[in-house]
Order: C-alpha cells, then sequence, then structure tokens
C-alpha cells in the first residue's frame, strides 16, 4: 500500500506539503530532494525549526558527546548575511529560503577517548557527528513538509564573525529549509551491489 502511495506522490509531484501522518519512511526518503528552488511567499517560525532541531539532537554521536550546534539565520537581514557568504551558485540556489542553518561541531570531544584520538580520524569524527545530526534533520524537514540544501561552499570566517561562532567549534554546513516551487528529479544512484562487499 505504501508503494501505491508513493507512486502516485512521484508521479504527482512533491509540491505539496505531505501528510505527516501517512508518509512512511521509505516515502520521505524517496521524495526528499536537494532544492535550489524556494518559494519566497512561504515562511517558516522558530517553533518549527525548534521541532526540527529536537529530532536532530536525537542522532546518535560518540560516547553521547553531543558536539553538533546551530546557529539559525531566520531573520531577513541574518539570512542575507550569511547568504552572501555562500559563494555565488549557492546564493543562487537559496534565493528565497526563509532559513539558513549554520551546523558545526565542538573540536576535541568526537573521536577522543581521555583526550586521545581514539583512531585514526581524530577531530575528523566530530564531521561525521554532524553529518548523522543533519542527517536526521534533513529528513525531520521532509516529513513536516519542507525542504532543504546542505552546501559544503562557504566562507567559515565570515560566517565566524557574522554568528559569532567560538573558534572551538569547526564549522561543517549550511543548510537552507524552505519549500520546494518545483519538483527537481531524482538523480541515479547506484545498486547496492555496486557498494557493498559481502563476507
Amino acid at each position: 500500500m505504501a508503494a501505491i502511495g508513493l507512486a502516485g506522490m512521484l508521479a504527482t509531484g512533491c509540491n505539496d506539503t505531505p501528510k505527516t501522518d501517512s508518509m512512511s519512511f521509505d516515502e520521505i526518503v524517496a521524495s526528499r530532494r536537494s532544492v535550489r528552488q524556494y518559494d519566497p511567499e512561504k515562511k517558516i517560525s522558530e517553533a518549527e525549526i525548534r521541532t526540527l532541531i529536537e529530532t536532530a539532537i536525537e542522532a546518535p554521536p560518540w560516547a553521547n558527546n553531543q558536539p553538533v550546534r546551530y546557529y539559525v539565520a531566520i531573520d531577513p537581514e541574518k539570512v542575507q548575511q550569511v547568504r552572501e557568504l555562500l559563494g555565488s551558485g549557492n546564493m543562487r540556489n537559496t534565493a528565497g529560503a526563509p532559513v539558513l542553518l549554520v551546523t558545526t561541531f565542538k573540536k576535541g570531544g568526537s573521536g577522543f577517548f581521555r583526550g586521545t584520538p581514539a583512531n585514526e580520524l581524530g577531530d575528523e569524527w566530530g564531521a561525521y557527528d554532524a553529518g548523522l545530526s543533519n542527517a536526521f534533520f534533513i529528513l525531520k524537514a521532509r516529513e513536516r513538509g519542507y525542504d532543504t540544501l546542505i552546501m559544503g561552499m562557504r566562507d567559515s570566517d565570515g560566517l565566524r564573525k557574522v554568528l559569532n561562532i567560538p573558534n572551538d567549534e569547526e564549522v561543517t554546513a549550511v543548510i537552507s529549509v524552505g519549500y520546494r516551487v518545483n519538483d527537481p528529479n531524482r538523480p541515479a544512484r547506484k545498486s547496492v551491489d555496486d557498494i557493498t562487499v559481502f563476507f
């Protein structure tokens, strides 16, 4: 039954806000896109963003270290300041998005045991934790009917100044949140056999 609902949703497009009580997890994943065109007339409240972050907090971090931090630009002036630090391509891609979040992680926690790196990744594990948290965030956003784009191209020094990000935090990504104006195509994905080795 879920497959029929998903097929109908994909056939008719995903411009309408999904019903959160009827979408399965597979439907949420299948309808999520990296959206680069947003409806400037549709806004998102602080309370709605708080709901998404509450879900992101549930992502499992290293030793429950919880290193991820969110800096939310929701005031239009602050959103514009952040957009100007994303480069020309991502400035264009985020036009109309009412919210931009900068995600960071606190250095020296994830990937460490008693102050010593636990493996060769060291602080890179904080980026892993941030990625998990961001994945929970964007999937919850889709369940609630919002669309997102995770961006790695940004001026981290500029973001630090605009958002007062401390030096002991590493800037990871910027996430735009809004409502799509069209339904982007789904890019091809590799198969399980392409990326998996069973022993």
